[in-house]
């Protein structure tokens, strides 16, 4: 074969591969959206920030392996290499990394809310105890404030009978 098609051949494998890891890296947002919510506004901005990168890598690509020039095949291929690997082991990889991360936070999580149990328990008492004293210190206040009234109007009377 000349060197020009073996130049165009690696060129196209080059774009199927682009492909694959265009659609790899996108795959991590997935899993990321699958362990946490996303409202619909953050995943468009992830998308446009991705989508931009993906462009930048490609466009770079080009540059580097064909002085910048589009060439349709470059497109086809990396379309190609998309839908492979979508079609072969993007699910799987997906539902495998996702759950295993899964699991590890529902491990993560489970040790330490069991590190923290005596803390949950001594601030549930601490809230049981704030809350006996405040209804307390209400009683005691009102009380106190009834038996100011009653000791401002006696000596309202006693200034009234000496004026």
């Amino acid at each position: 074969m000349s060197q020009n098609i073996v130049n165009e051949v690696t060129f196209f494998l080059h774009s199927f591969f682009m492909g694959i890891i265009i659609t790899f890296m996108y795959d991590g947002f997935l899993i990321l959206r699958r362990l946490i919510r996303h409202s619909d506004l953050l995943i468009s901005l992830e998308d446009m920030v991705f989508w931009i990168a993906c462009a930048i890598g490609v466009f770079y690509m080009l540059y580097e392996e064909n002085n910048g020039i589009l060439r349709w095949f470059a497109v086809f291929g990396a379309a190609l290499g998309m839908i492979a690997y979508k079609k072969s082991i993007s699910t799987l990889i997906i539902n495998f990394i996702s759950g295993l991360i899964g699991r590890i936070f529902r491990i993560f999580f489970d040790i330490l809310r069991f590190i923290l149990r005596p803390v949950r328990f001594l601030a549930r008492k601490i809230v049981k105890f704030s809350a006996f004293f405040s209804r307390k210190g209400k009683k005691v206040g009102k009380c106190a404030k009834n038996k100011l009234t009653g000791k401002m109007k006696l000596l309202k009377i006693t200034l009234c009978r000496h004026s």
